[in-house]
């Protein structure tokens, strides 16, 4: 092994001096001056990256070499700079940092509304109850309360059927490993309570006795909050996260704790420890979920239950959203409280939904998103406001597109998304090219942020259980460790000077449009089960199109508009400004109407059989 460490070592490090002789990129005295509220280029096409798609040994070598004094002097400064995350050595910003996208609300004349919110929810779902298209549908909160309602079935019996597809999940070959955590005493208690509550003629709300799932991420009794890790959580759960809280209270069951990606460090979904295993994709199990919660979209597609809870600091929900071909939401940042979930990057990550609809997704809003005391931000976001979304076309509406950003995507992906965004001017929407300036240097600044702040968290795990951790989680630790409070600073320069384009971009548009993902869920080779893998490429292009609301605090909203030839889904991303996600909703449940049928999962269970 010593001569092979040796060999390896004398060729990267020869390597490393060649291309930093032959490598044409900024000269080190040269900066960019970036004057105060003057864009740089926009849109413009991204760069290449560098990194190979590394699994079982070769990723083991990988991360050994890295976490020794070569790797950490020459190995990662040499990576740095093949996939320009050094870019911020190289900019003069003279804005103050943002370290904190949080946007008061505006204060704009509150419009009285024609109906409450419980009325335009139940218009919504009578809408979505007589489909335009036929076939196969997902069963969503609407076909569970229209079971419960008529006593076709009890919410008792609907938990029965959810148990027994939970044991067949377990059995099946190979495992969906969807929900890690589950207890069946737990499901139901609940399911018997929601069920005296329908008999009673009494329920709570929209959500009640509807089967939900939470990311291992938050806190639910009596669960362990692993994290996605094979070390935390050793205790059982005592106390629940808000969104848990809120969850019960409004007569949800919550059949368990979804799967992850280890700490939320990576976009595939992959989890090769003793604890979790790989979440499959329902569409084709030889394929990723996507992450970081992986479990949650799984378990929405897979039928276990029509509203999934995920977190999203870099796409998490709206990755494994897309790559599954249900509905996501990553809401504006403080909308929705993060008391009570692992706090790995403060500034990037929201709370949010995967649901088997744009109504759910509604749904979830509506009874989610409040103001908590025990969270610092959000406190003065506005009510939930639904009265606008009811419209019959577009009319009115401005979206923007960046169609340089825009196309830089798979082909096949791009053929369905141009063909939404004319569905979507058929019905009556103005569609307007717009500036998206510095776009490389929001992928920078996102990337610094994301990994500094969770650096920092987890730099006691780091030193601690660093055998403990998978492969890849290493990797993408031992990288964030070069960064630098410089690097820190000026990427929420950066901040400070995205959110500034973003606001004089809405004042011309309602939203801005994108692909979701720039690829399909990538494939599973064998050696990821058992080591996990690490892959720049496919990070870079399932995270393209998501950054830029993590960073900035914006909403989006994924919808699934399309397949590809191998059946995998294809779905379209929606953005809007701070607090606007009734436009987004407005606006994808029109999308919904784009895709004529919806294929159905190779893996699914119909708990209303």
């Amino acid at each position: 092994m010593a001569p092979l460490l040796l060999s390896l070592a004398v060729a990267l490090l020869l390597f490393y001096l060649g291309f930093v002789r032959r490598r044409p990129g900024i000269p080190r005295a040269a900066f960019h001056r970036r004057e105060p509220g003057r864009a740089g280029d926009s849109g413009r096409q991204p760069p290449r990256a560098w990194g190979p798609r590394l699994s079982g040994f070769p990723l083991r070598l990988f991360v050994h070499v890295a976490n020794t004094a070569f790797g950490q002097f020459c190995v990662m400064p040499l990576l740095l700079r093949m996939n320009n995350f050094t870019l911020m050595h190289y900019l003069d910003i003279r804005e103050d940092p943002t370290f904190i996208p949080e946007v008061a609300p505006e204060g704009r004349e509150e419009k009285p509304e024609t109906k409450n919110t419980l009325e335009i929810l139940e218009q919504l779902m009578e809408t979505r109850s007589h489909p335009g298209n036929t076939g196969f549908s997902f069963k969503g909160i609407q076909d569970y309360l229209n079971c419960y309602r008529t006593g076709e079935l009890t919410p008792l019996q609907v938990a029965q059927n959810i148990i027994s597809s939970l044991e067949d999940c377990e059995k099946s070959s190979p495992p969906l490993r969807a929900i890690v955590q589950w207890d069946r005493v737990q499901i139901q208690k609940m399911a018997e309570a929601a069920t005296t509550r329908y008999r009673n003629k009494c329920p709570l709300s929209l959500l009640d006795g509807i089967p939900v799932c939470l990311k291992e991420e938050i806190q639910v009794v009596p669960y362990h909050c692993r994290v996605g890790t094979a070390y935390l959580g050793t205790e059982p759960e005592t106390e629940d996260a808000t969104v848990t809280r809120k969850l019960r209270e409004a007569g949800a069951i919550i059949i368990g704790v979804s799967n992850m990606h280890e700490l939320g460090t990576g976009t595939t979904g992959c989890n090769p420890n003793r604890f979790h295993g790989t979440a499959r994709n329902p569409y084709n199990p030889q394929h990723f979920t996507g992450g970081s919660s992986s479990g949650s979209a799984a378990a929405v597609a897979a039928g276990l239950c029509p509203l999934a809870l995920g977190t999203d600091g870099g796409g998490s929900v709206r990755i494994p959203a897309s790559f599954c071909g249900v509905v996501g939401l990553k809401g504006t940042f403080g909308l929705i409280s993060c008391h009570g979930c692992l706090p790995l990057s403060y500034s990037t990550v929201s709370l949010g939904p995967i649901c088997t609809s744009v109504t759910d997704a509604a749904i979830a809003y509506s009874i989610l998103a409040e103001p908590d005391p025990l969270y610092p931000y959000g406190l003065q976001q506005p009510k939930p406001s639904l009265s606008e979304i009811l419209t019959p076309d577009l009319k009115g509406l401005k979206l923007g597109v960046n169609w340089t950003f825009f196309k830089a995507c798979d082909a096949e992906i791009l053929a369905v998304c141009q063909k939404a965004v004319e569905h979507l001017q058929a019905l009556g929407a103005s569609v307007m090219d717009v500036p998206l300036p510095e776009m490389e240097e929001v992928r920078v600044a996102h990337v610094i942020c994301i990994l500094s702040e969770m650096m920092d968290f987890l730099q006691p795990d780091f030193n601690t259980h660093f055998q403990q951790m998978n492969l890849e989680t290493r990797l993408n630790l031992t990288l964030a460790s070069q960064f630098t409070a410089l690097d820190y600073i000026k990427a929420n320069r950066q901040r400070t000077r995205s959110m500034s384009f973003l606001q004089e971009i809405f004042t011309s548009v309602n939203c801005i449009l994108t692909p979701a993902t720039a690829c399909t869920a990538p494939r599973i080779q064998d050696s990821d089960l058992l080591t996990g893998n690490n892959d720049v490429l496919t990070t870079l292009k399932s995270m393209r199109y998501m950054q830029l609301g993590n960073f900035t605090g914006i909403p989006g909203l994924v919808v699934p508009v399309g397949y590809t030839a191998t059946g995998l889904p294809i779905s379209f991303q929606v953005m809007a400004k701070w607090w606007d996600e009734a436009v987004l909703f407005r606006v994808g449940l029109k999308l919904e109407e784009f895709r004529d049928m919806t294929r159905k999962p190779a893996i699914y269970y119909d708990v209303l059989a």
